[in-house]
């Protein structure tokens, strides 16, 4: 497995920044300076994440999102190979 962060990454299964492995090994994100639990998805060359917005729900079931703007910073949560 690359040691390299993903630019790009969904929780979604749906879609195509979607990565398996990633979310195995486990990615955590500081946004602004603060972590966040709740990213859905982020873009860290576009500087955006997306975070679900309560218990909202779209037409299809699928958790309401909202985009925020900022300086998006991924890191390993569970590294193995510092171990």
């Amino acid at each position: 497995m690359s040691d390299t962060l993903p630019d790009r990454l969904a929780i979604n299964p749906a879609s195509p920044y979607h990565d398996a492995d990633a979310l195995e090994r486990g990615v955590g994100i500081v946004f602004n300076g603060v972590e966040k639990t709740n990213v859905d998805e982020y873009c860290v060359s576009e500087g955006w994440i997306r975070v679900t917005a309560g218990k909202a729900v779209d037409r299809k079931g699928n958790p309401m999102t909202i985009k925020l703007q900022g300086k998006v910073e991924p890191y390993w949560r569970n590294d193995n190979a510092e171990g």
